[in-house]
């Protein structure tokens, strides 16, 4: 007999119980070795935090902060807290004591949860600012602090079952699950509230495109990003056991293994990834050089769509991959398929090479306050995938596209429920028939595949007219694996210009090949050879741009955009403002 469907997320627990009793749930590394953790474990911490919640007196629908990396106790503390109708308030562990400040007192949270020394540090530093706040709890054992295992003693020590099954049962699909507080790259940051009906409508959605015999899957994103929260629910719904990575830098390392089938990513990281086969092919010499650059070359023009490959193609990426693919797939573990992309565009030639190589690439749209997804690609199109797409629309979720702009509006069960406090910010991004305005900008084709073509938020009018979308000329440019980052400008002005921040890793190595006694930054930046060769690859992309698109003159710059100094925010995005801040001579210098 077919299983009903979860309408709430926890009720992915008992689906899972029943569907893979014996096969652990989460991975993750102790003491040097993985360690497994299974169903039983999971529902018993998870009732465990919910009864301990309820000896505290929480109430429907009260904020709990979680402040942590990806770990079994993420997944114990997030079912805890929605079982009782609560709301989990998962916050980025990277951000300023400042953005923690915000949050916590928009939230009017009560009691919060960190994973580690250095996160409770930074919140003890403001607790005199939160008068609300009565209690934290540390993950990892802390002198003198108190722990989440406290919550655990609390809770067996006040097992109430029965009024958890009822508190449960009056929880509807509806309700608000989490909020989210999005990354703010135009201002204060937002919560965003949403319904436990919004996510599962996404992992219902693309539930059929992972192969059903995976078994093993990879996360390192953070947990409160709600794209890898969301997959992190889909892994569970498909019974898969997640293993969380002990950092960004040991992704590689983790995934040799634990050997996954698949994992999320966004785009910055991929191009990272890809930076990392090319920075190797580059220091190869002779015949191995050769054979790099020539299976490099096939990647990119590698269709998606079987049909399209003659034999003669397929003939040659059959020795490719003998001599090349096999390789770097081998870098990822034996079983790994797929990478799942969002938050932001893939780069074309990236869908090309990684799907070449085998490590097949999908790519999904969406935004935090649709859950997040809207379109993403799947395998049983009839077509398949298609370069530069990000798919269909997802089922029972409305597309439009505002006359004039071709802004793109979504309306649907994934559309968020509000923003926390915010009626008229709310009003603004919900219109009065329900359409959430997304800020992109996009079409479908004649098939239904969507494509997106710019934000509108971004988009800028030069003195002359005409209106430019820095992210496309961006997103080209960054192709070049000179360019680890870049900001077009323009406003107002009579040409667009960009400030570049180069991929420095990159740009040694090239030195030292071409005998460019450059040593630091600050000389590379302004060395007359490095300066042409940058200058080539803008003319190179010029090329393909139109008159007025083109960067009429750059600016190179030392300093590298990270989360930390205020310039990415946690998913990675460039802050513009903050960037046009911290270059501002550089700026007015370009337009002298």
């Amino acid at each position: 007999m077919r299983t009903a469907e979860p309408t709430r997320l926890f009720d992915l627990l008992e689906r899972r119980k029943r569907q893979a009793p014996r096969r652990a749930v989460f991975g993750y590394k102790e003491n040097g070795a993985w360690a497994h953790h299974y169903i039983d474990e999971y529902i018993e911490k998870s009732n465990l935090i919910s009864y301990a919640l309820m000896h505290l007196g929480v109430q429907r629908g009260e904020n709990i902060a979680l402040i942590s990396t990806g770990r079994p106790e993420w997944n114990y503390i997030d079912m805890g807290v929605q079982q009782i109708g609560a709301v989990l308030v998962p916050i980025y562990p990277t951000i300023s004591e400042s953005e923690y400040l915000y949050i916590l007192t928009d939230a009017e949270v009560r009691y919060i949860i960190v994973e580690s020394e250095s996160l409770l540090h930074k919140i003890e530093t403001i607790r005199d600012h939160l008068p609300l706040l009565q209690e934290i709890y540390t993950i990892q054992p802390i002198k003198g602090k108190a722990r989440l295992t406290k919550l655990y003693e609390m809770g067996s020590r006040d097992p109430q079952p029965e009024r958890l099954q009822q508190i449960k049962d009056r929880i509807t699909t509806d309700d608000v699950a989490t909020m989210i507080y999005t990354s703010g790259t135009t201002g204060e940051p937002k919560g965003v509230m949403l319904s436990h009906k919004g996510i599962l409508t996404n992992v219902l959605g693309i539930k059929d495109s992972p192969d059903k015999r995976w078994t093993r899957s990879l996360s390192w994103m953070p947990l409160c990003h709600i794209y890898e929260r969301m997959m992190n629910y889909l892994y569970q719904y498909l019974c898969m056991e997640t293993f969380y990575v002990e950092s960004i830098a040991k992704v590689t390392e983790n995934a040799q293994e634990v050997h996954p089938y698949m994992m999320a990513a966004v785009p910055r990281f991929i191009e990272k990834m890809y930076d990392k086969i090319y920075r190797r092919g580059e220091k190869m010499t002779g015949m191995r050089k050769r054979i790099f650059d020539w299976a490099s070359e096939l990647a990119f023009q590698y269709e998606l769509n079987p049909a399209k490959r003659s034999s003669r193609y397929n003939m040659h990426r059959f020795v490719a991959d003998k001599l090349v693919y096999r390789t770097i797939r081998k870098s990822l573990g034996k079983n790994f398929h797929m990478l799942v992309s969002g938050g932001a565009s893939i780069q074309p030639r990236l869908t090309r090479f990684f799907s070449c190589v085998g490590l097949e690439l999908y790519e999904g749209y969406g935004l935090t306050e649709c859950s997040p997804l809207i379109a993403v690609t799947n395998t049983y199109a009839k077509e398949g995938r298609r370069v530069g797409s990000v798919g269909f629309v997802l089922p029972g979720i409305e597309v439009r596209f505002a006359p004039g702009t071709n802004e793109i509006l979504c309306r649907g069960n994934n559309v968020m429920k509000g923003y926390y406090k915010q009626p008229a910010l709310t009003a603004e991004a919900i219109d009065k028939e329900g359409w959430f305005h997304t800020g992109d900008t996009g079409y479908l084709d004649a098939d239904g595949y969507m494509y997106l073509t710019g934000r509108t938020k971004s988009m800028f009018k030069t003195a002359m007219g005409k209106f430019i979308n820095p992210e496309v000329i961006e997103e080209k440019m960054k192709e070049s694996a000179f360019i680890l980052d870049m900001m077009v400008i323009g406003e107002g002005e009579k040409f667009a210009a960009a400030i570049v921040a180069p991929d420095f890793d990159m740009l040694k190595d090239w030195c030292v090949r071409h005998r460019v006694y450059a040593q630091t930054r600050e000389e590379m930046v302004a060395d007359r050879v490095v300066l042409a060769r940058y200058q080539k690859v803008i003319d190179k992309y010029n090329a393909t741009l139109g008159a007025t698109e083109q960067i009429k003159r750059f600016r190179l710059v030392t300093e590298e955009w990270t989360t930390a100094n205020g310039c990415l925010t946690p998913t990675l995005k460039i802050r513009r403002k903050k960037i046009a801040a911290l270059h501002s001579e550089e700026i007015a210098q370009l337009f002298a």
